[in-house]
């Protein structure tokens, strides 16, 4: 593994570690993810991404970068759809007996799908919601193994703080759009990201309920450059190809800036010993716990999203998870 990584980074000397350990990175063919993958590979890591072909090459290619004795195999996931999502979920049951880490991360487009959902909040919460809970048993039984550190990572966005929704009731709390300006787009993609955050919260506040001891974190990455940022800032009219070609350069970081952040979060020594400290926590660059915004830590909200997730899943028939 290298031996880095620099200033304002965190050093392979601060990770646990992670052999003998099992993984699943969402995206990680591209982006932060693909760089989270290159950073932590010393245990047996799933690359969870919906194209193939791109996946295996880039697996190729992290083979060519010095992963050391890491291992990395293709999971099928197409977060469009939460029925293939669920999917994807039970594939990785049949093939692992325990599940250390869950790395989740998203970006989805702005449009009704034809289950009348908008796309960004299926591949942003709704469909990582389904994954998460498919796999769910896999991970507090994994976290009631001796030496465990189980841990479930959802990159979100200080994007987040943008909006403030007075409820999360109904199928139309979750296809809100805020319009077709540079703002509306900004609002809409918050709102998927303040569900995310929202989710951590509750999911935290359920496991330390039952017992399990498993850490659940947010993640902002800061400013990145990826395909995902790329795509979004094609969609807003005149502003967004402006400040790609010129604003862009200087103000996105790289994939590997972006991946410290979740590299902490996912393999970090000191969130291992101050475990209490980043239980549902909102961690800003780099590793830093900072408050997230007030709507985030409004429980009355997190319930009603929960509520609300599990309504959408029963409509599309795969809730309960039996």
């Amino acid at each position: 593994m290298r031996s880095w990584l620099s200033k304002r980074s965190v050093h392979e000397d601060d990770l646990v570690d992670l052999h003998g350990k099992v993984a699943i990175v969402t995206g990680g063919n591209t982006g932060i993810g693909y760089a989270t993958i290159h950073l932590q590979c010393e245990h047996k890591v799933y690359m969870a991404a919906r194209d193939e072909g791109r996946a295996r090459t880039a697996i190729e290619q992290l083979k060519r970068e010095d992963i050391g004795d890491g291992v990395i195999e293709w999971l099928q996931l197409n977060l469009s759809d939460p029925r293939l999502a669920k999917g994807a979920a039970e594939e990785f049951l049949q093939k692992e007996d325990r599940l250390d880490i869950l790395g989740e991360g998203s970006f989805g487009p702005f449009k009704l799908d034809s289950d009348g959902l908008l796309d960004i909040m299926v591949s942003n919460h709704i469909s990582h919601f389904i994954f998460t809970e498919t796999l769910r048993q896999l991970l507090e039984s994994t976290s009631k193994e001796d030496g465990s550190d189980v841990r479930i990572v959802n990159v979100t966005s200080m994007a987040h703080s943008r909006v403030h929704p007075e409820a999360f009731i109904g199928k139309e709390a979750l296809n809100k759009d805020y319009g077709q300006s540079v703002n509306g787009y900004l609002d809409t993609y918050g709102n998927s990201k303040l569900a995310n955050v929202l989710h951590v919260k509750e999911l935290q506040r359920q496991l330390d309920r039952e017992g399990f001891p498993i850490t659940c974190i947010a993640v902002h990455p800061g400013a990145v450059k990826t395909v995902g940022s790329d795509a979004f800032l094609d969609t807003l009219p005149y502003f967004g190809p402006f400040v790609k070609r010129y604003i862009g350069p200087l103000f996105f970081g790289t994939w590997r800036n972006g991946a410290m952040n979740t590299v902490f979060a996912a393999a970090s020594k000191n969130v291992q010993e101050n475990r209490v400290l980043y239980q549902g926590a909102y961690i800003s660059p780099v590793a830093r716990v900072t408050a997230p915004s007030k709507d985030a830590l409004d429980p009355r909200l997190a319930n009603e999203l929960w509520a609300t997730t599990e309504d959408v899943l029963r409509e599309l028939g795969v809730w309960p998870i039996t």
